[in-house]
């Protein structure tokens, strides 16, 4: 499937939950969307939980 085709799904899934459930129903869906595409990313071997936790380093920092 397409990413595409998921992006659209997703939207869909967001106007659902606004227009029937409201705002409050809009945000949980959005939030519960991000832990579970955090959550596949992990299960893929995409992310790895050091890259949430690591500190940057010394030339990174803004000043």
């Amino acid at each position: 499937m397409s990413k595409a085709v998921v992006g659209m799904a997703v939207g869909m899934a967001l106007a659902f939950a606004g227009y029937f459930g409201g705002f409050g129903a809009f945000l949980l869906v959005a939030a519960l969307g991000a832990i579970g595409f955090v959550a596949g990313r992990f299960l893929d071997g995409d992310l790895e939980p050091g890259d949430f936790f690591r500190s940057r380093e010394r030339g990174d920092r803004r000043r």
